[in-house]
């Protein structure tokens, strides 16, 4: 009666990778649970969700196929994209459909962008190629386009993109806050990414010492038309979510990211821990702090424990 926060399945987002290769789904060894699906069984499973009543999903793309610039990202054949199709031909308007807007997935050196000969992420360049995504994904039935590389302007770029095409009523959630995490290496397990040269993501991601640099990222975003903003991680940048929450009426997301996820996992197999019960505090603590949304790979078991009590 007297708690001040609840967690409900309307506040989860669970996100789903997609292989171009896979006839079977198979599970991502260091995410426990969560798989690489193949078109179909991503269909039965996103089926699956909305019968737990998972509002939103958001699909992350594994290509046949990689180059320089990630053209498979914007291919209108691409996996995303016959995702989406697919998807929406199943469930109409019963699921919101999100897509991640990024290269990363799709380049051979595993940056956020297009590469220069010396090494350096080319940020104007990388703009033109992410409207060009946001198109081939609002054309397949997105609902909402989320760029992730925090490449400066890629709000503006996009919304114009999309309003030049009639595509005004696809939002834009922003991934305003995201720090370069040492928490995403199961991540990049799942979309087998891996940066060349041993590289990093630091020249475009976030410090983790920095707060009001967010803050700044934030209001950026917001300024070019973001419709959402997310933080990511969540739970170790929690204070980033509160002053998200402070600064904003916009809906405030954070990603519950795959490493959290993992430890989590880890322990609990361990016997370290009570899993389920860490699962539903680590959960309404991101809600807590202000997110009004979660990705995270534990939707699908929220979703069922909920749906039991």
């Amino acid at each position: 009666m007297v708690a001040e926060t609840s967690l409900t399945v309307d506040d989860l987002i669970a996100p789903l990778f997609v292989s171009e290769t896979l006839t079977q789904p198979r599970e991502i060894t260091s995410l426990p649970g969560v798989m690489q699906h193949s078109q179909d069984s991503l269909r039965v499973e996103v089926d699956r969700l909305a019968s737990l009543g998972v509002p939103a999903v958001i699909l992350f793309g594994l290509p046949e196929t990689k180059d320089a610039v990630g053209s498979e990202a914007s291919n209108p054949s691409g996996v995303v994209q016959v995702a989406l199709q697919n998807l929406r031909s199943d469930l109409g308007d019963d699921m919101v459909l999100m897509a991640d807007l990024c290269v990363d997935e799709y380049t051979s050196h595993g940056h956020c962008g297009i590469v220069t000969p010396d090494g350096r992420v080319d940020n104007d360049a990388t703009l033109e190629v992410y409207a060009e995504i946001a198109l081939a994904q609002a054309e397949a039935g997105a609902d909402i386009c989320a760029p992730s590389g925090m490449m400066d302007g890629q709000v503006l770029a996009i919304r114009d993109a999309l309003d030049s095409e009639d595509h005004t009523d696809v939002a834009i959630m922003a991934y305003a806050a995201k720090y370069a995490s040492s928490f995403y290496g199961p991540f990049r397990d799942a979309v087998d990414v891996t940066i060349a040269d041993g590289g990093n993501r630091k020249a475009y991601q976030q410090d983790y010492r920095n707060a009001r640099e967010a803050i700044e990222e934030i209001t950026f975003d917001l300024s070019e038309g973001a419709d959402m903003v997310m933080v990511k991680p969540a739970l170790a940048y929690l204070d980033i979510v509160a002053a998200a929450r402070a600064i904003t009426n916009v809906p405030v997301a954070a990603y519950h990211v795959s490493g959290e996820y993992a430890m989590v996992k880890a322990a609990a197999a361990n016997g370290w821990i009570d899993g389920d019960a860490a699962m539903f505090e680590i959960l309404t603590s991101i809600k807590r702090a202000g997110a009004d949304m979660i990705l995270t790979y534990f939707a699908d078991e929220v979703a069922g424990a909920l749906a039991r009590q």
